[in-house]
């Protein structure tokens, strides 16, 4: 390619990178973010009575994405946040609105968390429109904000890749490559906040907090059925227990035939596959890390 061809194909590339981003300006008031909602229709309600009740505004409640995934009310969970939020795109919604043959989750083939999700991945394909299929592949990689006098990143997995799995101990390197490339993307930020993971938590790397605001409609592998969301506010983040009606969301994933065993996770607050996880954060290590 000549200097040319390779000028308009830099060109593309940063017309595309703002394609992929949307900045919401200067938000006012606590902001609420969430990720994970994974098509659970009871914990989304749950938490968006708990949006009511502190008045905040569907401008100011964020999603780090998988508003679809484990659960069985995708398309319900979906409608619901489309009006209710914000979203950034998550792997899954990336993968459905291109109506790809898997979820994308990162699992390694034929491991048994790549198992577990053809069921659920398939039941979420099948029921989704077409209207929002074409939503989920107009979301973005990347919500900008600034709020309590500081500049806010939301992204779902990595920059680098969008089902990259950043735990509580992970290596900090890990986390610097993702500020780096948010920063040449974006400019300066003081925090980043993420989902995928399932684990709520907060790391300091250098000048940049890095939250992850976890799941909503998975427990984060805590032997609890709450799950986690976070708050903004003028006094710092602070992470929130969500409880919800884990029995019914079980109840409805037995209806649909989705017994891969994340329904009785809802109830038992433990995951059917703990293989994901670094080791030190398995149940069989005698400390574990968690949001």
């Amino acid at each position: 390619m000549g200097a040319e061809g390779t000028a308009i194909k830099g060109a593309a590339a940063q017309v595309e990178a703002r394609r992929r981003i949307r900045d919401l300006g200067v938000l006012e008031g606590e902001v609420l973010l969430f990720g994970g909602p994974c098509s659970n229709l009871q914990a989304s309600r749950a938490l968006l009575a708990e949006a009511r009740a502190r008045a905040i505004p569907p401008e100011r409640r964020i999603c780090t994405g998988d508003v679809i995934a484990y659960c069985a009310a995708p398309g319900e969970t979906l409608q619901l946040w489309q009006r209710e939020a914000r979203i950034v795109a998550g792997n899954c919604e990336r993968q459905l609105a291109a109506g790809a043959a898997g979820c994308g989750c990162g699992f390694a083939p034929g491991s048994r968390c790549d198992r577990l999700s053809q069921g659920w991945y398939r039941h979420a394909l099948g029921t989704v429109s077409a209207a929002q299929r074409a939503f989920m592949a107009s979301l973005p990689d990347v919500i900008l904000f600034s709020a309590f006098g500081r500049r806010h990143a939301v992204i779902h997995g990595g920059l680098s890749d969008i089902a990259r799995f950043l735990w509580p101990v992970s290596p900090e390197a890990a986390f610097a490559e993702e500020i780096a490339l948010l920063v040449d993307l974006v400019g300066p930020l003081e925090r980043v906040i993420a989902g995928h993971c399932g684990i709520a938590f907060r790391r300091r790397i250098g000048a940049v907090e890095w939250l992850n605001a976890g799941s909503i409609g998975l427990p984060p592998n805590d032997g609890r059925p709450e799950t986690r969301y976070l708050r903004l506010t003028g006094a710092g983040a602070v992470f929130e227990r969500l409880r919800y009606d884990a029995a019914a969301a079980r109840a409805d994933m037995e209806r649909a035939g989705l017994v891969q065993g994340y329904e009785r996770a809802l109830v038992s607050g433990w995951w059917p596959s703990e293989e994901i996880l670094p080791p030190q954060m398995r149940r069989a290590q005698p400390s574990r890390a968690s949001g």
